[in-house]
């Protein structure tokens, strides 16, 4: 009878059953469990004790794989992860006590797949239209799962640690996670635990691959470039140093640039095009044409940050109150008269209601929704022309996947 073991637990010890976390196979024998698993199912077991819920789900979720071809990749990616969490909540280079564990799994539920999960599912995506649509095998399918699992800890990791530090209240329509009661600061080091965590999971899963390195160098440069985009957006923020006559189109690409695009929209192509083999070096054109679309993207969400539905895009706009680099504020300036500019200066980045209602209602006055629409259509134009261009099939599919991910958005 094929028997599974929790990950990181020796086989001669008898394992403990954990009621709420799945022990996982390692990849390379993800598709005999896969194969294996109806037999294990319709075969009487030898003795009268039934199998552990936890090893029957285990089986489950091997054989909803099988032979199916999926359409909506969502809820076999949710799957991945359970797995993932069970891994990482029983990882042998540390010995978790019940309190360490439901602390980190609290944290990991409440942070990591709480969003739209975009970034994730592009990498299952994406890989899928550079096979030219064909189904994938259960082994791909997993990888490309955990892949975007690590972006979507990566983006938890980055979204606890800047909700600190822009003293934001709401985050996709919950408390921000450091401000429930008894998490505080620890949420700083959470962050530092999701960080480390991307690299226990590609350890786990791409160890052999011929692409681990560049996957290491991959992710390693993107949450460089990340944090750089930040240190950007932060220091123009300085408390006490406050000087809209900073802001500016060139400067707020810059910070968009470094902090959105690359891990929003290039790495899960990036992902993707290395899970089949391909350079990177060769790619710089896709890289480019992405970064156009994360700086789209990120004029869209300063937009919406003012003038979305927080019940919709899931958390209170604060840009003005922290004095952001907005494509909003930047644009305002560009149109407005002296006197107008005098009132931008007056109360762009301060914490008072009165405050923020002024600059929202200048930009009613200088119509930047209008701005907003044009700049929105022109950058449609601009990027279809750029993907029209290029002479791959299989490529032009993935981007044009990911703009009509994002085009005329509403959170």
């Amino acid at each position: 009878m094929l028997r599974c073991r929790p990950v990181g637990k020796s086989p001669t010890k008898k394992a403990q059953p954990l009621p709420f976390f799945l022990p996982t196979p390692t990849v390379p024998t993800l598709s005999k469990l896969f194969s294996a698993s109806f037999s294990f199912i319709s075969t009487t077991p030898p003795s009268p004790s039934p199998s552990p819920p936890y090893l029957s789900l285990q089986f489950s979720f091997c054989s909803s794989f099988i032979g199916r071809e999926i359409s909506d990749p969502k809820p076999k990616f949710l799957e991945v992860y359970t797995v993932l969490k069970a891994e990482l909540l029983d990882d042998p280079a540390f010995e978790f006590a019940d309190d360490s564990r439901q602390w980190v799994e609290r944290m990991l539920d409440y942070n990591v797949p709480g969003g739209k999960l975009n970034r994730g599912l592009s990498v299952v995506d994406s890989y899928r239209l550079l096979k030219h649509g064909k189904e994938l095998s259960d082994d791909e399918l997993f990888l490309a799962c955990t892949l975007g699992w690590c972006i979507e800890w990566l983006q938890a990791y980055f979204i606890v640690l800047d909700d600190i530090m822009d003293d934001s209240h709401t985050r996709r329509g919950k408390p921000c996670w450091f401000r429930l009661p008894q998490i505080g600061l620890i949420a700083v080091n959470d962050g530092l635990i999701l960080h480390n965590q991307i690299f226990r999971i590609l350890k786990n899963h791409f160890r052999g691959k011929p692409y681990y390195v560049d996957l290491l160098d991959l992710f390693n440069e993107v949450e460089f470039q990340t944090a750089s985009g930040q240190m950007i957006d932060l220091i123009t923020t300085l408390q006490g140093e406050k000087d809209l006559s900073k802001y500016s189109l060139p400067i707020h690409r810059r910070i968009v640039q470094y902090k959105t695009a690359y891990y929003s929209f290039y790495l899960p192509v990036a992902c993707a095009l290395l899970m089949a083999g391909e350079n990177l070096d060769n790619h710089t054109d896709v890289k480019n044409v992405l970064v156009e679309m994360g700086t789209y993207f990120q004029v869209q969400d300063d937009f919406l940050d003012c003038f979305g539905d927080p019940e919709v895009i899931g958390k209170v706009g604060t840009d003005i109150e922290n004095f952001k680099c907005s494509w909003l504020v930047v644009k305002a300036l560009d149109r407005a008269n002296e006197d107008q500019k005098k009132l931008l200066f007056e109360n762009y980045g301060k914490p008072d209601a009165a405050c923020v209602a002024k600059v929202k209602e200048l930009y009613q006055t200088l119509d930047i929704q209008g701005a907003f629409a044009e700049y929105e259509s022109k950058s449609y134009e601009k990027i279809t022309k750029q993907i029209e261009g290029h002479p791959s099939k299989a490529v032009k599919a993935v981007l044009k996947s990911f703009l009509a991910k994002i085009y005329k958005r509403q959170k």
